[in-house]
């Protein structure tokens, strides 16, 4: 039987492959792009994935995030696409290592403004993951705006199709 983690990291794994093909699709000529003066730039919310990451996986495991020490982006999306990559490799690698039953403990975790619950670590590890794939659909609206093609995500688009071939019904008797 499948552990809790594994279903995580092969969801993690997959996901991320996804979200590298996002970034990648970006127009790096539009990085500092914004849909609306209240929203981040495209630069920002790439980074938003690289971020996430480095300050919440080492936070969960030791049972506090802190998240007042965000790191500093680097100049451009290719950049912080290279450290993405590093990253997502060094997070997955801890998570890994992190034995199962750390995972089940719980942590104080901010669940609206001023309030905190007992969630467990786990949990807000998957937390984290929906959270990349909100970030991630919000990136692929700015990447139609800013002019580029939307790949692929969970299936096809309309710069990315797919050949679908029907398969005949097979009769059951």
């Amino acid at each position: 039987m499948i552990s809790e983690k594994e279903q995580f990291l092969n969801s993690w794994d997959r996901e991320f492959q996804t979200t590298l093909k996002v970034i990648k699709a970006y127009p790096m000529d539009r990085e500092n792009y914004k849909p609306h003066e209240k929203s981040k730039s495209a630069k920002d919310l790439a980074w938003t994935f690289t971020s996430e990451e480095m300050m919440m996986i080492p936070g969960i495991i030791a049972g506090n995030i802190d998240f007042t020490k965000t790191p500093t982006a680097p100049a451009n999306i290719k950049d912080i696409l290279s450290l993405y990559e590093k990253t997502h490799k060094d997070m997955t690698q801890k998570i890994k290592s992190t034995p199962d039953t750390e995972w089940d403990k719980k942590m104080k975790f901010m669940v609206g403004p001023n309030k905190f619950m007992d969630i467990r670590k786990m949990d807000i590890l998957w937390m984290l993951m929906m959270d990349q794939i909100h970030h991630r659909g919000q990136l692929t609206v700015y990447i139609r705006l800013a002019g580029g093609k939307i790949p692929s995500v969970y299936g096809p688009t309309a710069d990315e199709t797919w050949n679908i071939t029907v398969q005949p019904q097979i009769a059951m008797t």
